[in-house]
């Protein structure tokens, strides 16, 4: 014959006891951030682009790239392509489709000094934002490649 187990009485949760394991903690919240969300959002892309295209409206070799007199429209598409690049709306690709970068800048001369103009706008922006380090460089890093993969042509003779 077997004894029957004594009966268990739950626990009341109290202030003190540790959340359910169904429900993530601030760290495990945090991890599962996406990119676009822990550096701040819109808000954050926003600045970096309007930051970016002030240096470029007066930029001798970039504004002429521009085929818009107001770089407004430049300015949204590329808020909307870092936007979705980094996990937030994926606004870009519902209006205009795959980003095909490389198609979509084939028409401009994509020259190294273009290029380097193009990432010292951008720095500008990036350390406009006075993100964590970490995030800095995680950012600056797609961000150099993005625009040594750009770069169609020689250069001017």
């Amino acid at each position: 014959m077997t004894t029957p187990e004594p009966a268990r009485t739950p626990l009341p949760l109290s202030a003190a006891s540790p959340a359910p394991a169904s429900a993530p903690d601030d760290a495990e919240a945090r991890r599962r951030q996406s990119f676009y969300e822990a550096i701040g959002g819109h808000a954050t892309f926003e600045r970096l682009v309007d930051v970016f295209y002030e240096g470029v409206a007066t930029d001798p070799v970039l504004a002429p790239m521009y085929p818009e007199a107001d770089l407004g429209p430049a300015r949204r598409r590329l808020t909307m392509f870092l936007e979705q690049y980094w996990g937030g709306p994926t606004t870009y690709s519902e209006e205009r489709g795959h980003p095909r970068l490389r198609m979509r800048h084939m028409p401009f001369a994509v020259d190294p000094d273009a290029r380097d103009r193009w990432l010292r706008h951008m720095r500008a922006g990036v350390d406009a934002l006075d993100l964590p380090p970490l995030h800095e460089a995680t950012l600056w890093d797609y961000l150099e490649r993005a625009a040594h993969s750009l770069v169609n042509t020689a250069g001017r003779p």
